[in-house]
């Protein structure tokens, strides 16, 4: 599909190159080829804008009233960045259907991959119906990146997720700073985007209660060591930090003052935002929730055991003002320049220790507790959404 001239005329067009992708990626199994995606829109909360300059007027439900055209390119921007992300994570865990600890894991692996799916079908959707060429052009482009070459728009999901160990965290703490992104964009002054979210969320809490649960599983099973664990929280949760954005972010700051993207707990929160933290206030009350998640684990751990933790916010850090530099992933006290190299082998996954958790895997049919009592997860997810706004493409 990379180099195809451009060729969307309306969504049916996108849609065919949407089961091209599918295809092309090695994701085109029998449960995923026969679901019927489509485009749904929720209620929002209030016809009126929510913060911003342009609170309390009513929300715009189109491009063209939007008032300019600088918000009009910073929302395109958001839809695209949010849709990216979906169809890379896709691309990630394409491989894992094999290894699959249980029948039960497997069928969760193809609910997080539709939804995921369905998500960047949403967003190319609002891309297509509201952004004009500009919009059907960037739908086009967002099925022509490939996380495998490296080319989605943000890190973390050009990573590899090779093992359920990736997985599990993954979907913890990964798509739980999606939710987080999802619910700054709910009360979004766009109101196709606020219709959107609704049933993104609603979904998205099913790929985290995976990973969560599927993390509380590994520490109960007692096979895969403590610090091993403890490695994948340091990579992924760190890695997440970074999706905030960086520290004194302007486009965090017109965004807000825009109405186009919010606080994680706007509007309960009543005080007045610091426009210059916006990312970093968000990426707090992230890290706050995971820390209390990762502390839960701990009560499933065999005695005598070293705690695990939420890495410290400095650690490992690639944009914004910890980049590049050296911090202990517990206790945040700075690292010595010549001692961190060899240090950070003892704090992030390392080739050997990716060998060691695949033998784990393949020999040790006890490495990860049962699945008690649980439903089928496809059992629900082609129930009708009867609240929603339908507007399917098939």
């Amino acid at each position: 599909m990379p180099g195809k001239v451009f060729k969307i005329g309306t969504f049916s067009d996108w849609v065919g190159l949407f089961d091209d992708w599918r295809k092309e990626v090695g994701v085109d199994h029998d449960d995923i080829r026969g679901f019927h995606f489509d485009t749904l829109y929720g209620a929002i909360e209030t016809d009126e804008i929510q913060f911003g300059h342009y609170k309390g007027r009513p929300k715009w439900e189109s491009v063209r009233q939007i008032p300019t055209q600088n918000m009009r390119d910073a929302m395109l921007n958001m839809i695209v960045y949010q849709g990216d992300t979906e169809f890379a994570s896709v691309e990630q865990q394409r491989w894992l259907f094999q290894s699959a600890p249980t029948d039960w894991d497997r069928r969760a692996l193809t609910r997080v991959m539709i939804e995921e799916m369905r998500h960047g079908w949403q967003m190319c959707a609002v891309l297509i119906d509201h952004f004009g060429s500009t919009g059907k052009v960037e739908a086009q482009k967002m099925l022509e990146r490939r996380a495998f070459e490296n080319k989605r728009l943000l890190n973390a999901f050009n990573e590899e997720v090779d093992n359920w160990m990736d997985f599990f965290t993954y979907t913890d703490f990964v798509d739980r700073d999606g939710k987080f992104q999802l619910q700054m964009l709910k009360f979004s002054a766009f109101a196709p985007i606020g219709r959107s979210m609704s049933y993104m969320l609603r979904e998205e809490a099913f790929h985290m209660g995976t990973g969560n649960d599927g993390l509380r599983r590994v520490v109960e099973g007692g096979v895969i060591p403590p610090w091993l664990i403890q490695k994948y929280l340091n990579k992924w949760i760190s890695g997440s930090y970074d999706l905030f954005g960086t520290d004194n972010s302007s486009s965090a700051h017109w965004a807000y003052v825009w109405g186009l993207k919010g606080r994680y707990d706007e509007p309960r929160n009543a005080t007045a935002p610091d426009l210059d933290d916006i990312n970093d206030y968000n990426r707090n009350l992230y890290r706050d929730e995971v820390s209390g998640l990762v502390q839960r684990f701990n009560a499933s751990l065999k005695p005598g055991s070293e705690p695990l933790y939420a890495p410290d916010i400095k650690f490992n850090r690639a944009i914004g003002k910890w980049k590049e530099q050296r911090f202990h992933p517990q206790t945040g006290a700075a690292v010595d320049e010549k001692e961190y190299p060899q240090k950070l082998g003892e704090w992030l996954p390392t080739a050997d220790d990716k060998k060691l958790l695949k033998d784990i895997i393949a020999n040790e049919p006890r490495w990860i507790a049962p699945k008690e009592g649980a439903k089928d997860p496809l059992a629900s997810i082609a129930e009708p959404r009867k609240s929603a706004i339908n507007i399917s493409a098939n």
